[in-house]
């Protein structure tokens, strides 16, 4: 049974929490652990939606534990990066949407965690920021990477060089985030949006997702013929049967994920 996490299923939505409150959810390799194996037990036929979130209304998570990474020599520091960087991989490429319910502090592996994330709301009080420059090394959990793909290139060396955080509307305004919500209804919004969401074909999400992950850095014509040759799969789905014979009777479809 996980420590660190506390994991609740509505339906076909599974919430994951981090909680660590006393180091405002900060990742260790426990936690990280914990995150790996609950990716290992997570059934992505039964739930079509995850959320993650962090313990308490100050933090989603506040960066990577300092106290465990203090003390590592090179080898140490590069298999501690790894590991985040493989977890938050794993994430990433989930057949399922991955929604990200920011409440508080996203510094650190806090923000990488979230940018791993397919969307990402948050409250008015967060905090976004890789302020690793400022303790003698850089982002470790693949948060160059995405940080540059999701902002460009100029705003995330600048977030980066200068270990600044931002707050939410600034998050908002260079698209670092989905939306904002006060601290009170960002639950209920992410479960919304999770909900409108596993409402849809399974198998049609899970290829538009794949698309777009994998399309990303493909030339145009092989990033098109990736995107014809699942759109032609999903005509043989029962889903695609039930989803246009619902539409054209005016009924509401009910996807089994087949």
């Amino acid at each position: 049974m996980a420590e660190f996490l506390k994991i609740e299923q509505r339906g076909a939505v599974c919430i994951c929490t981090i909680s660590a409150p006393k180091t405002l959810n900060a990742l260790n390799s426990t936690i990280l652990g914990e995150l790996n194996d609950f990716l290992d037990t997570l059934d992505t036929h039964t739930t079509r939606c995850l959320i993650l979130t962090g313990d308490g209304e100050k933090s989603f998570v506040a960066g990577a534990d300092i106290s465990e990474m203090a003390h590592l020599n090179e080898e140490e520091g590069f298999a501690f990066g790894q590991r985040g960087a493989d977890v938050f991989r794993r994430i990433e490429t989930l057949p399922i949407p991955v929604i990200a319910a920011v409440n508080g502090f996203a510094l650190g592996g806090g923000c990488e965690l979230a940018m791993a994330c397919d969307i990402r709301l948050c409250s008015d009080n967060a905090r976004f920021g890789q302020p690793e420059v400022g303790l003698g090394i850089i982002p470790g959990f693949s948060g160059t990477w995405r940080l540059a793909r999701m902002v460009g290139m100029g705003m995330a060396k600048q977030l980066i060089f200068s270990g600044k955080p931002i707050r939410a509307d600034e998050a908002l305004r260079i698209g670092l985030v989905n939306a904002v919500y006060s601290q009170a209804d960002l639950m209920n919004e992410a479960i919304a949006l999770a909900d409108s969401i596993a409402a849809n074909a399974p198998l049609a999400v899970a290829a538009a997702k794949e698309c777009i992950n994998e399309e990303y850095d493909l030339p145009a014509d092989e990033a098109i013929r990736y995107e014809n040759e699942l759109f032609g799969e999903c005509f043989a789905t029962e889903d695609q049967k039930n989803g246009m014979k619902a539409f054209l009777n005016k009924e509401k479809a009910v996807f089994e994920g087949k």
